[in-house]
């Protein structure tokens, strides 16, 4: 029996429990048919997960393809047939199940990428390899962009953490978190504190990288006028923008600037509640089904993308404390079974899950207690939704199955 098991991560698999489990109490606290609901899916998706383990890994990577096509084909079925939630196209129903396809193109644009940068002719550093790997990704993006679901694909850009792991160079994420910085800076602040902000950019960027540019490159030289010409136009059109987007999510960038309690009523209403639950919650909490803004439904959605308030409320600050340190102790053990894997595509599977869990973690938290804006993400394994249950299990186990097959190679 012993030998079965060898190679299967025991710390792995209990923290995935732990957290799965302690999601179902705490929606059941909420509302008891949803957590029943929510254990029936826990078990759907750990006998699914199990069978996992029935296929060798390989099949994995040679229909990677397929799965990948697979998921932009659903994709782009639930702009056609799907049905609109909360403002965006992104849900199959088939009466009382629902299925959100974004969950499924998750784990298959893993697939598709890990098999890319597995394949013998890729090599990360070379401009044709990284753009194919870059368009492995954005073409879900896009896809998702006409939901529109802005919450999932701020989760596709977990997949370039894998990248740079690869080899890719880190001044990308220093570029989009600079003209993301850029973009949301240029909605309220004054022009000339603008200029001055790019001017101090440009300028650090050109000391930390003078002596390897070479000015005599025309390239180099174009490249910075490229550069120059999209901060112009991004800080110009942000304003635009801005104004076009549907009024819930104007207020709910507005909400970050100017606070809740100016819009307690619409935007502002589910944070206000939401930090009122956790404040309230103190050192130990209220106790389990004690909460009393949890009893009083008084925060929508807090069975599933607000249900860290639930935790703040009832087990306090321990409890919420618990349960981060849980989920930090999950993402570190994947990074590192994924920096043990002997070939590349374990190991980008391995970074993409923990990618993947660490870009819902931040936001969807980051969410709740107001320092990020509303946006529709679970936290895994806990909200309650059997597609991001059945989604972030069966990823899970792909990776367990993988990192099962490594440990048990003579290789």
């Amino acid at each position: 029996m012993n030998k079965i098991f060898r190679g299967v991560d025991g710390l792995m698999l209990f923290l995935y429990l732990a957290i799965a489990l302690f999601g179902v109490a705490n929606i059941h606290s909420v509302e008891s048919a949803s957590g029943t609901k929510q254990l029936v899916w826990l078990v759907i998706s750990l006998l699914l997960g199990v069978s996992t383990f029935l296929v060798r890994p390989k099949f994995f990577e040679n229909f990677a393809g397929l799965f990948y096509i697979l998921g932009l084909v659903l994709l782009t079925g639930v702009l056609i047939f799907g049905s609109v939630v909360n403002g965006a196209k992104a849900w199959y129903n088939f009466g009382p199940v629902s299925l959100q396809p974004v969950e499924l193109a998750k784990i298959s644009t893993a697939l598709m990428l890990a098999n890319y940068m597995d394949s013998p002719g890729f090599n990360i550093r070379k401009m044709p390899s990284l753009i194919v790997a870059i368009i492995i990704v954005s073409v879900p993006i896009v896809l998702i962009l006409l939901q529109p679901d802005v919450g999932s694909i701020l989760v596709f850009i977990a997949y370039f953490i894998a990248l740079y792991r690869e080899g890719m160079t880190g001044w990308i994420f220093v570029i989009g978190f600079y003209f993301v910085t850029l973009f949301l800076i240029s909605i309220e602040v004054p022009t000339w504190i603008i200029t001055l902000f790019l001017a101090l950019f440009i300028l650090i960027f050109l000391l930390l990288v003078r002596k390897k540019i070479k000015w005599s490159q025309p390239v180099n030289i174009l490249f910075i006028i490229i550069f120059l010409g999209v901060s112009g136009m991004v800080s110009v059109s942000s304003s635009y923008v801005f104004e076009k987007l549907p009024k819930h999510q104007k207020e709910r960038i507005r909400v970050l600037y100017e606070g809740e309690k100016k819009y307690r009523d619409t935007a502002g209403y589910n944070l206000l509640y939401s930090k009122t639950a956790i404040g309230s919650g103190g050192f130990w909490g209220k106790g389990y089904k004690q909460g009393s803004v949890t009893a009083g439904g008084f925060v929508p959605e807090q069975r599933t993308d607000y249900i860290f308030c639930t935790v703040g409320e009832e087990w306090g600050f321990v409890g919420s404390s618990l349960l981060i340190i849980f989920y930090a102790c999950l993402i570190a053990r994947i990074y590192y079974l994924a920096e043990t894997q002997k070939n590349a595509f374990s190991r980008v599977m391995g970074y993409s899950l923990a990618s993947v869990l660490l870009m819902h973690f931040l936001i969807n938290i980051g969410m709740v207690i107001g320092l990020f804006p509303t946006v529709g993400i679970p936290l895994p394994f806990f909200s309650y939704g059997g597609s991001s249950l059945l989604g972030f299990s069966l990823f899970i186990f792909i990776f367990l199955r993988l990192n099962y097959s490594d440990r048990n190679s003579l290789i």
